[in-house]
């Protein structure tokens, strides 16, 4: 994956699930716990994360379901720390990158109605609103958009999936 600076994107492993989990638990009102990350790397043959290392400091995530032609996009976040420097731009690019070398020919996605900045970043990626899923979200019932992009990017013929390496003794 591409380099910019000293972030790298990279494909999760397990090593990488405790930080994801506090990215997540610092995000998300509802975040998923350990136990489903751990599931997703390895036991979800879909399921493709990806993670923005700094020399081993994990500063965002992004996930997607992989399955024939469809990227459905799971969960995307970001450090606080790290918000507003185009990190989960990035994040998306390259997932949907990821997934268009596995085949997907389009992406979609629910985000919630109140998140604006969330919305900014998938329009920017392409992505329009499709419709609206409501009550949605378990916390407080809010309404989701559903957002699908048709534009993937073209297959990297050259393209080698990088295995996840199996966790030692945890």
């Amino acid at each position: 994956m591409g380099e910019e600076g000293q972030i790298r994107i990279r494909r999760m492993q397990y090593r990488d699930v405790k930080q994801v989990v506090a990215i997540e638990a610092a995000t998300f009102p509802k975040p998923w716990s350990e136990k489903s990350f751990r599931r997703e790397v390895e036991e979800n043959a879909v399921a493709r994360y990806l993670v923005a290392d700094r020399e081993g400091e994990i500063l965002g995530y992004a996930g997607t379901w992989v399955v024939l032609d469809e990227c459905h996009i799971t969960n995307i976040a970001v450090r606080e720390d790290c918000r507003g420097q185009g990190l989960g731009r990035r994040l998306v690019e390259e997932l949907m990158q990821y997934a268009s070398n596995l085949g997907a020919a389009w992406a979609d996605l629910e985000v919630r109605v109140s998140n604006e900045r969330a919305q900014g970043l998938y329009r920017g990626a392409g992505f329009v609103t499709l419709g609206k899923r409501k009550r949605y979200y378990e916390d407080n019932g809010e309404d989701a958009y559903l957002m699908v992009c048709e534009k993937m990017p073209p297959a990297d013929p050259e393209f080698e999936e990088e295995k996840v390496e199996r966790e030692e003794n945890t």
